[in-house]
């Protein structure tokens, strides 16, 4: 019996090595999928040597100090890419996700087989109002995480005002072609190694799409998705990437996912996704375990024979 294609799932962390190693066990248990991970910079020394070990999983020797709304999001998730393309195996799908992430719900692999042509990630509509957070050459201490009212983030908030009364202090100055239009949603996605493939020639080939993005504002939102939907690819956009995030309301909360806690079981069932963000062990290591222990495969990977042998 012939088996099916692998999954390439890549992540981005930074912490919690054992929550890490969770659900990476959740991924990789079925022996359908090879997981590749990329640890930020800061904490590589302190993580590596803890993920779990197993031919199904790499973790990269090189390593990007990786920060929040700077192209560094997206230059890690190009290094992934590049490793996944350079095992040379013939992956069904590229899955971005981050080490804060479960599988909350089974049978994603049976889903992406019935749509092997397809590309999930969100989507949103870029109006004129929002685009200051790319034609704006965005300086770099407000290119940061703030939460709290800092001097940087309302800073930020002024640029982006004046911008939108017609007036950029910090114009992008690069180049960028008038026929293309902007996409932007969240980072996460599935995407087929066809996909994953035209984008890393399309970059080599294209030096001044990346270079536009470098001193935007959390280009990881707008990166890829602008470069999928300005390509022939558009039309096997589905505009969905089948994760459960819990969008924060407060000051200190807007723009990021909340951590979720045993009190949102209930919301995350009912969505019908198969993986959900953000989970924190020191914050709420129950909800952790109730969706680990919930999510439980065939333990069949012993018997794979595709295993990523030459790590």
């Amino acid at each position: 019996m012939i088996s099916s294609p692998r999954t390439a799932f890549i992540l981005q962390i930074h912490k919690n090595p054992e929550q890490v190693n969770k659900f990476i066990n959740q991924l990789i248990s079925e022996g359908q999928a090879d997981v590749f991970v990329h640890i930020d910079k800061r904490n590589y020394e302190k993580i590596s040597g803890k993920i779990v070990k197993s031919p199904f999983v790499k973790v990269l020797k090189e390593s990007i100090i990786c920060e929040w709304g700077d192209i560094s999001q997206v230059s890690t998730t190009i290094l992934l890419l590049r490793e996944v393309l350079a095992t040379r195996k013939n992956y069904d799908f590229v899955c971005l996700r981050s080490g804060q992430d479960l599988v909350v719900k089974d049978g994603f692999k049976d889903f992406l087989l019935n749509n092997q042509r397809k590309i999930f990630m969100t989507l949103r509509s870029v109006n004129r109002f929002n685009l200051g957070l790319m034609e704006i050459n965005w300086p770099k201490n407000t290119r940061k995480r703030y939460t709290t009212a800092h001097p940087n983030r309302i800073y930020r908030r002024v640029l982006q005002s004046l911008y939108r009364k017609g007036l950029n202090v910090f114009p992008n100055a690069n180049y960028w072609p008038k026929e293309y239009s902007f996409y932007n949603g969240s980072q996460w996605f599935s995407i087929p190694l066809e996909v994953a493939n035209y984008i890393i020639e399309f970059l080599d080939e294209n030096e001044w799409y990346y270079k536009y993005f470098e001193n935007t504002l959390c280009p990881d939102e707008w990166f890829f998705h602008t470069l999928i939907m300005n390509s022939h690819f558009k039309t096997d956009v589905v505009n969905n990437n089948h994760m459960f995030l819990k969008w924060g309301e407060k000051f200190s909360e807007q723009s990021s996912p909340q951590y979720l806690t045993i009190d949102d079981i209930q919301s995350i069932e009912e969505s019908g996704h198969f993986f959900a963000r953000k989970f924190d062990e020191d914050i709420d290591p129950s909800v952790v375990e109730y969706f680990v222990n919930k999510v439980k495969f065939c333990k069949k990977h012993d018997k794979e024979v595709h295993a990523l042998s030459s790590y």
